[in-house]
């Protein structure tokens, strides 16, 4: 992403690291944490965009997959993958 991330973007970074998220295989993939579906979808489609985190694997659109960080990802957290 251009701009500086969000306190609750940086939460959802730490969730998809603590392996405790989901996406749909989509190019505007929804994301749940612990099962349920995030608040703010908008953000959860520009970490996407943003190549900080994707889809485990390939699958039917709309499937959900496990998902997971990107180097990108890891390197926007700075290493720090505390629980979110």
């Amino acid at each position: 992403m251009h701009t500086e991330l969000t306190r609750r973007a940086m939460a959802m970074l730490r969730a998809v690291g603590a392996g405790r998220a989901e996406l749909t295989c989509s190019c505007e993939p929804d994301l749940r944490v612990d099962g349920l579906p995030c608040c703010d979808q908008a953000t959860a489609h520009q970490l996407a965009r943003a190549g900080l985190i994707r889809p485990t694997r390939a699958g039917a659109v709309g499937q959900w997959t496990r998902a997971e960080l990107t180097d990108a990802g890891r390197r926007a957290l700075g290493g720090a993958l505390a629980a979110a």
